[in-house]
């Protein structure tokens, strides 16, 4: 596990290295906006990935106990996926706001 951790880190850096070859303070500090930027896109995705699978579980198992509250369960689901999947369209926007 150590070793995997290790060459993990190894390959982030490497990957990273891009970013901060730039000459000029201000095309560094765009490169760094950028790649907070990208981080945070990929934080809000994963994240948003993981509430949804949960509502989406917790609905199914909802349903299975009360079928009579299938409609409601049904609507309340839609709009938690719905306010769920808004945040990392946000956050998309937030990107593409900070690339220009």
């Amino acid at each position: 596990m150590k070793n995997k951790m290790l060459l993990l880190m190894v390959t982030m850096m490497a990957l990273a290295t891009p970013i901060f070859a730039q000459d000029s303070a201000a095309a560094s500090a765009d490169a760094t906006r950028r790649a907070a930027a990208y981080i945070a896109m990929g934080i809000a995705s994963g994240l948003c990935g993981l509430g949804q699978g949960r509502a989406t579980a917790s609905a199914a198992e909802a349903m299975a106990r009360n079928p009579g509250a299938i409609a409601a369960i049904r609507v309340a689901l839609i709009l938690g996926l719905v306010l769920i999947e808004s945040l990392a369209l946000y956050t998309l926007v937030i990107t593409f706001i900070v690339q220009k």
